[in-house]
């Protein structure tokens, strides 16, 4: 009964090899020259100017969302492109009427100015 369960295992193995042995590995072989430039706070080449807990435009988020959104869409439509063979018109227009509500929405969000930068 285990032995089923002996690829999984092997395969969790190798994973945590892979990601844990390579920094392992920089960390007992890398070279130590510590300098304060290199330990210094790095932020796009200058130092920061501005607290950390200022508020953020509300804009950053609504690309965040809409980006998820159409993420979400073609992981949604690849797999509904490989069998739609299969599936008949049917299927063809419920995908249709999901990507026109996906189209809506992206309109509605771009006459709002959600998406223009200032």
């Amino acid at each position: 009964m285990l032995d089923n369960y002996l690829p999984i295992l092997i395969f969790v193995l190798v994973g945590i090899l892979v990601g844990v042995g390579p920094l392992v590995m920089g960390y007992f072989l890398g070279p130590r020259r510590p300098d304060p430039a290199k330990d210094s706070p790095y932020e796009c080449g200058f130092e920061a100017f501005e607290s950390a807990r200022m508020k953020f435009d509300v804009r950053f988020y609504l690309v965040a969302i809409l980006f998820i959104l159409f993420d979400l869409e073609i992981a949604f439509l690849f797999p509904w492109a490989v069998v739609l063979d299969d599936l008949g018109a049917f299927a063809f227009w419920v995908m249709a009427i999901f990507l026109g509500i996906l189209v809506v929405g992206f309109v509605y969000e771009w006459k709002k100015g959600a998406l223009e930068w200032e």
